[in-house]
């Protein structure tokens, strides 16, 4: 990979604990499973991993408003959240419950993308799975995101001097809190491939963000071949015009075929190439988790990620106590019928080649229209 330093990953105390409580999506073992992955294999050591810190008060409120700030921490300190303060900040719903240390966990994630943008600066890549909380807003948690520390790892990288900064989000859905956070900054360009029509109902084709955003909304079956079709002909290409001199992404799992949430159908083959791909050319690099609700897709994606980011070779078969790691694994959300044998014994997907569908190639048409729209 692009850099002239190795690779990091930033991991935290709360990537070992579960959150949310009971009965939400994302209550299943994500980033402890892919730590846990990562050692079996032998690719973690003291080099290669840093602790992420909790971003104090004083940072938080260089985006999130205070108000804001001070009611979670005191929620959650109290264990209790009043009607007024739940409907005005949007925490302790079903969608973003209070939970035991949920301050101190989104506040670590927070943390953790500063510092990985920091680490970037030399230019490494830096992969920060507990992160990609791309919903937050300045005053309101949304979709499971009560802080946005995609929003921070931008912030820093241009408050040290970068003057472009790419995001692009590979979630499977909109990166609205990011896309809005740097709406008409024309240091900023986000790029969203999402899925149409799902929550947050954002992101269309024509949303420009204030000018400097494109957004890539694809149909339910989204394959590997309509991937490749627009980063080639879209993705790339727009990356490459912009000429950043950094790279933020949040790289969700939920993209990926079997997940509960979305109905795309992605390998995870196709998300590294499209990461490293990404990165390559820029050098200095954050890169994010995100959503992922299957944690059997989600742990061998984020495991070879990682894999592919430290220059490491993926095994054809996993060594089986990594085997039995995922074979422990557990979700409400995926019937036991349908957890696939291929998912306890590798972490290369088979690609999943298509035809690339007009709904998608007439993606690239409607992106040419407005840049020569912008050209006259």
């Amino acid at each position: 990979m692009a850099g002239s330093a190795p690779a990091v990953l930033v991991g935290s105390v709360f990537c070992r604990a579960q959150g949310f409580g009971r009965n939400h999506p994302l209550a299943i073992p994500r980033v402890a499973t892919v730590l846990r992955l990562c050692e079996e294999l032998g690719w973690v050591d003291e080099s290669s991993m840093c602790e992420a810190p909790a971003a104090d008060l004083a940072s938080l409120v260089r985006f999130h408003d205070h108000e804001y700030v001070t009611a979670l921490r005191d929620a959650d300190a109290t264990g209790q959240v009043t009607a007024a303060v739940r409907e005005r900040f949007g925490f302790g719903t079903l969608e973003n419950p209070l939970f035991p240390s949920v301050f101190a966990r989104a506040a670590t994630a927070v943390g953790g993308s500063i510092l990985a943008a920091e680490l970037a600066l030399d230019g490494r890549v830096v992969f920060h799975p507990a992160g990609g909380t791309h919903h937050g807003r300045p005053a309101r948690a949304s979709g499971f995101c009560y802080f946005n520390d995609p929003v921070f790892a931008i912030m820093t990288l241009l408050e040290h001097g970068m003057q472009r900064v790419l995001y692009v989000d590979l979630d499977a859905h909109h990166g609205d809190g990011v896309q809005d956070a740097f709406a008409g900054n024309p240091a900023v360009l986000t790029i969203s491939l999402h899925e149409t029509g799902r929550w947050p109902h954002s992101g269309g084709a024509d949303d420009t963000g204030g000018g400097n955003a494109i957004n890539l909304p694809v149909p339910p079956g989204f394959n590997d071949s309509e991937l490749e079709f627009l980063l080639q002909h879209l993705v790339l290409p727009g990356a490459e015009a912009f000429k950043p001199q950094a790279v933020v992404i949040t790289c969700g799992t939920d993209a990926l075929d079997g997940d509960p949430l979305s109905r795309l159908a992605l390998s995870n083959g196709a998300l590294w190439s499209a990461v490293e791909r990404l990165i390559e050319p820029v050098g200095p690099a954050v890169v994010l988790g995100g959503g992922g609700y299957n944690p059997w897709t989600l742990a061998r994606c984020w495991t070879g990620l990682w894999g592919r980011l430290s220059g490491r070779d993926i095994p054809a078969t996993l060594p089986s106590a990594a085997g039995r790691i995922l074979a422990d694994l557990q979700c409400d959300l995926v019937d036991d019928e349908d957890v696939r044998p291929e998912w306890l014994t590798t972490l290369a997907d088979s690609p999943n080649v298509g035809t690339v569908r007009k709904d998608v190639s007439d993606l690239v048409a409607t992106h040419e229209r407005r840049r020569l729209h912008e050209l006259a």
